[in-house]
């Protein structure tokens, strides 16, 4: 397949001097040789040495190559935090296969699409996980996907036609294939290794290509922001399929010669007990995951004293849990702001104050580049709201079969990256929204996302979501979208007004219509489908014309 990304000449000559210039497969060999007999990667069924690791990688490679797998063949993998993840994408790499990540929580929908899209000559899937038969699914797909040539099974049932992953892990290629042939496979630093789809919240879900060089210089950004050393062990619940598990707990370990320790679903008292075990010194995950940290029961009983960073992400840490965390441990809480396209761009410091880590999402790391524009493109003096734009060398080489979509999201080199922020006189950031979240009322602006943050504080309601309807006279009002807490009534127009009344906010941006729902269109990976409360109301308000 022909990938035609965003690559030029003149692109690679702006950041030859910023990227590493290496793939991970150096990384490893440098693991390997400094650190043979120490522990690389740990889950629920097993643990590896990095000399262990480096032999499974190289097996399994060969047998990639007896399978008639190439350079430039995509290789997809729907599995959990399982170390079956983790070598897989080193031997595919050594290969020189691009990697394609798939979340669990997928089904037909989603991974009949994508793994079209990327033509995959390979997937693996595990027989089970949480309840849901993948097999089966993929069984459904196969004839939607005419490149496929491969599927295998990590777990004791695999169907007929399918291959069990286990004859990759045990199977001894190395005495069937010479195994100098992997290292006369060239690697290139600035070609692709990954293709990762986003959770497509605005519609079809995009194909986000790296290179080497992209994700790997994501990760060693970690290294001196946090200073990272072999002594430390990283934890990483957070799936392997999104960019935080995959920059931050594939791969992350093995470019500082670490341990990581993985989970398959989240469960904070068991990752109070792995602390204490493994002596973890650090992790990261959604900011809900810290939450449960400090709530688990007895956790005072625990030694935590390892654990020196826990790194929240997703939404800009409440005061409050930041105060009731230094309670409970004894790490430093940071928290930071990223999207598939470019990993984590911003973070907050290891001695920043409190302000700065409760209330912005982070300043950018050396290299990566941020500005804060209005509509017309015009960069905004401090603490006034635009869209964000970023640029770096981290940024992802385009989207997958779509160059005119990934040109259209460039402004004479800036990626657009569809959020709103406020940027401060330090070049900390807050991220206030998304750009089409925006409601203009008769031309005056609705902030969506205070509209919901006040609406938010009312004690019977679960969860709201501010969305645009269509009106022949202003162009735009606000709906709410608003399901209830449990035994509680339901908001009216009035005892809506009666609460935004009370809490001091403008009228001009009060919601004028409320849906109540009992629950929300989600994405796979949890996030509120926005697009889809707005075709609802303007399927309901055009029934009322």
């Amino acid at each position: 397949m022909n990938f035609e990304t965003i690559l030029t000449e003149e692109y690679i000559k702006k950041y030859e001097n910023e990227w590493p210039n290496k793939t991970i497969l150096d990384y490893l060999r440098a693991a390997i040789k400094n650190y043979p007999d120490k522990t690389a990667i740990i889950d629920k069924k097993s643990r590896y040495t990095y000399s262990e690791l480096g032999k499974l990688v190289d097996r399994v490679a060969l047998g990639l190559l007896e399978l008639g797998l190439k350079k430039g063949d995509v290789i997809s993998f729907q599995l959990p935090n399982w170390n079956e993840f983790v070598i897989l994408h080193f031997a595919a790499t050594r290969i020189g296969a691009i990697s394609n990540p798939l979340i669990p929580i997928y089904r037909d929908r989603e991974i009949g699409f994508m793994v079209s899209m990327a033509e995959s000559k390979m997937i693996v899937i595990p027989d089970e996980f949480r309840g849901f038969n993948y097999p089966e699914m993929v069984s459904r797909l196969l004839p939607e996907w005419p490149a496929m040539e491969h599927v295998f099974v990590v777990g004791k049932e695999v169907p007929a036609g399918m291959k069990s992953f286990s004859t990759l892990l045990e199977e001894p290629w190395e005495e069937k294939r010479d195994p100098s042939i992997l290292d006369g496979i060239t690697h290139e630093p600035n070609e692709l290794t990954e293709i990762i789809f986003t959770s497509g919240t605005t519609g079809e879900p995009k194909g986000v290509m790296h290179t080497h060089n992209t994700v790997t210089i994501s990760s060693t950004y970690w290294i001196d922001h946090l200073k990272l050393t072999p002594n430390d062990t990283i934890f990483m619940a957070s799936t392997f399929a999104h960019q935080t598990g995959f920059l931050y707990g594939v791969r992350l370990p093995v470019i500082y010669g670490g341990t990581a320790v993985y989970q398959d679903i989240w469960n904070a008292n068991e990752f109070i007990e792995l602390v204490e075990k493994e002596n973890i010194t650090l992790t990261a995950g959604a900011t809900p995951f810290l939450q449960d940290t400090i709530q688990v029961e007895g956790i005072e009983e625990f030694d935590l004293s390892s654990l020196r960073i826990f790194i929240a992400v997703g939404a800009p840490i409440p005061r409050t849990l930041v105060k009731q965390a230094a309670l409970k441990l004894p790490s430093t809480i940071l928290s930071g702001w990223g999207q598939t396209e470019n990993g984590m761009v911003t973070f907050t410091k290891m001695d920043d104050t409190e302000e700065k880590l409760t209330s912005t999402d982070g300043a950018p790391f050396p290299g990566m580049e941020l500005k804060v524009v209005d509509a017309l493109g015009n960069t905004l003096p401090p603490n006034e709201e635009g869209s964000l734009l970023c640029k770096g060398p981290a940024l992802f080489v385009g989207y997958l079969k779509r160059m005119e979509m990934t040109k259209s999201e460039f402004d004479d080199g800036w990626f657009i990256t569809g959020d709103r922020a406020i940027m401060d006189e330090d070049g900390y950031i807050r991220i206030t929204g998304r750009n089409k979240d925006i409601i203009i009322r008769g031309g005056e602006n609705i902030p969506v996302a205070y509209v919901e943050n006040v609406l938010y504080e009312h004690p019977d309601v679960s969860t709201v979501q501010i969305v645009a309807m269509p009106d022949t006279r202003l162009q735009e009002k606000a709906c709410a979208f608003i399901s209830m807490k449990p035994g509680k009534d339901p908001l009216t127009m009035q005892t809506m007004s009666v609460f935004l009344e009370e809490k001091g906010m403008a009228k001009q941006y009060w919601p004028e219509h409320i849906e109540i729902i009992d629950e929300f269109p989600r994405t796979p990976s949890g996030k509120i489908k926005k697009y889809r409360l707005r075709a609802i109301i303007n399927e309901i308000m055009s029934d009322k014309v």
